[in-house]
C-alpha cells in the first residue's frame, strides 16, 4: 500500500480557526546560533469525541511532540506533569496558571471528532501561556489512515508560528539502503518520512543504484543506476513506480540533480577519461554541454534562483568548488581552505552551499557562502558525506560510515544536524543507509 496520499484526497481544509499575534510573549529560539535554549512547550493529548478516536487523540500529539523535540528548538514537557485534562481544555479553555506552574511557554491542545458525513476532523490550537492568547488554530478533514501526515502538518504550523520559519516535518527522504558484506553490498532505492516512518523500497535488490535526488515540483526522483550493466541516469515516478532512462549518452552519466523549476536535470557525462557537465531539458529531451575542461567536472547543483551552478572540479590540480552561470562559461573557484572539497549543494535559501571536505584523514560536512567566504565545518567522522538540505534550509541530512568487526567491515547510517552544528541525530532505517536526499514539502 502506498504511503503518499495527494492533498486533494486528504481533504486538507486547513481551516483557520483563530489567530492572535498581539502581545505574544513566547521567545522564539535564536535560529543563527548553536544555543541549546529551547521553548518549553506542553503538547496535550487531544480530546476524542468517540471511543474509536482515543488512539488518534493520543498518537497525533505524541508525533507532534517528537517532531518539535527533534528540531532542537523545543522542549516538550512530560505529560505526567500536566494538571488540566484535554477534555477540560476544550470545555473550559486553558487554565493558564496551571500551565505556567509547570514552566510551559506554549500549549498545544486539540480534538478528534466525526462530521455528519462520516469524515474525521482533527483540530488543534496553539496557545501563548503568558499572554493567555490563542496564537493559531487549524482544522483538517482527513481519513484515519492518514493520521501521521496530519501530525506532521500540524507540527509545521506550530514550528512556523513560533520560529517564523517554514517547517520541514511534512517531508520525505529518499536514500540508498545498504545491506550485506562490504565486498558484495546490496544497494536499493528506498523512501521514508523524515522521521524514518512509512519506509518502503522503490527498486529491487538486483539493481545497483546511487545518488537519488528529488524533483522540487513533481513526485519524481532522478538517480544513477547500473541497470543493464552500464551506469546511467534514470527518472523514477513515485506515484506510478515507472522508471525511465534519461537519454542514451555514449558515456557514463552520473551525479544527476533537478533544476529549481523541475524542468531540467543537470549531470556529469564521462567519456574517454574526461568528465563534463551536461544539462537535459525534460520537456524536449534536448541536452547541451556546459563545461569543456580537461579536468573532472562533476556533482553540479543549481542555485535556488536557477541562474548559477556550483560544482566540484580538479581543473586546478586539486578537488575544489567552482561556481558558474547556468549557461556555462567561465567558472570561479570559491574554496581555498586546506584539503579537498566535494558534493556541493546549494541551500534553498540561496545564502550557503553545503559540501564534503577531506583533510588529514578525516571527512567533514561544512558550509560556505557562494562568494567563498565564511567557511564553517559542522561535523566530522571517519567517513561522512553527501549533504542534503531540508526545504527550509535549516537542517542538513547526510550519511556517516563507521568501522565494524574491528575495522574489517563498514556500516553507513543517515544523520541530521542543525545548520549551527547543534543537535545531531541518527535517523532509524531497517538497514544501513547512504546518499540521503530531502524532499520539498509534500503537495
Amino acid at each position: 500500500m502506498k504511503y503518499f496520499i495527494p492533498s486533494f484526497l486528504i481533504l486538507l481544509m486547513s481551516v483557520l480557526i483563530w489567530s492572535q499575534s498581539a502581545s505574544a510573549q513566547i521567545q522564539a529560539p535564536a535560529v543563527t546560533s548553536g544555543s541549546a535554549q529551547m521553548v518549553p512547550i506542553a503538547v496535550s493529548k487531544f480530546s476524542p469525541q468517540k471511543p474509536e478516536f482515543v488512539d488518534l487523540a493520543r498518537d497525533i500529539p505524541a508525533i507532534i511532540a517528537r517532531n518539535l523535540q527533534s528540531s532542537g528548538l523545543f522542549d516538550p514537557l512530560n505529560p505526567n506533569s500536566f494538571i488540566q485534562s484535554p477534555e477540560s481544555i476544550e470545555k473550559d479553555q486553558p487554565r493558564f496558571g496551571e500551565w505556567r506552574a509547570i514552566n510551559a511557554q506554549a500549549l498545544v491542545s486539540g480534538t478528534v471528532t466525526q462530521t455528519s458525513d462520516g469524515r474525521t476532523r482533527v483540530e488543534f490550537r496553539l496557545w501563548d501561556v503568558f499572554s493567555q492568547q490563542q496564537l493559531t488554530g487549524m482544522a483538517y478533514m482527513t481519513t484515519p489512515e492518514n493520521w501521521r501526515r496530519i501530525a506532521h502538518i500540524i507540527s509545521d504550523e506550530i514550528y512556523k508560528r513560533i520560529t517564523g520559519e517554514e517547517g520541514y516535518f511534512d517531508t520525505r527522504i529518499v536514500y540508498i539502503s545498504e545491506s550485506g558484506p562490504a565486498q558484495n553490498r546490496v544497494k536499493r532505492l528506498a523512501i521514508m518520512d523524515q522521521d524514518g516512518k512509512n519506509h518502503r523500497y522503490l527498486t529491487p535488490a538486483g539493481e545497483l543504484v546511487l545518488t537519488p535526488r528529488f524533483s522540487p515540483t513533481a513526485q519524481e526522483i532522478t538517480y544513477m543506476s547500473y541497470k543493464g550493466g552500464k551506469p546511467r541516469v534514470y527518472l523514477y515516478n513515485i506515484d506510478t513506480g515507472r522508471q525511465e532512462l534519461l537519454g542514451d549518452f555514449p558515456g557514463m552519466t552520473f551525479a544527476p540533480r533537478f533544476s529549481p523549476d523541475g524542468n531540467k536535470v543537470i549531470m556529469s557525462l564521462s567519456k574517454n577519461g574526461n568528465s563534463d557537465i551536461f544539462e537535459m531539458d525534460l520537456r524536449t529531451r534536448q541536452s547541451r554541454q556546459l563545461t569543456t575542461n580537461s579536468g573532472i567536472d562533476t556533482a553540479p547543483s543549481y542555485a535556488p534562483s536557477g541562474n548559477q551552478i556550483v560544482f566540484e572540479s580538479d581543473r586546478g590540480g586539486t578537488q575544489q568548488l567552482y561556481v558558474m552561470g547556468a549557461n556555462g562559461g567561465e567558472a570561479r573557484r570559491i574554496s581555498f581552505g586546506q584539503g579537498r572539497y566535494a558534493n556541493p549543494v546549494w541551500s534553498p535559501r540561496g545564502d550557503l552551499i553545503a559540501f564534503t571536505k577531506m583533510l588529514g584523514g578525516q571527512f567533514y560536512i561544512g558550509v560556505i557562502r557562494p562568494d567563498g567566504s565564511g567557511e564553517r565545518l559542522i561535523t566530522k567522522a571517519y567517513h561522512v558525506e553527501g549533504p542534503s538540505w531540508s526545504p527550509n534550509g535549516r537542517v542538513l541530512t547526510y550519511f556517516k560510515e563507521s568501522r565494524t568487526n574491528n575495522g574489517a567491515g563498514r556500516e553507513a547510517k543517515i544523520y541530521t544536524i542543525d545548520l549551527t552544528g547543534y543537535n545531531e541525530r541518527i535517523l532509524p532505517t531497517p538497514t544501513g543507509g547512504s546518499d540521503p536526499a530531502w524532499s520539498p514539502l509534500n503537495p
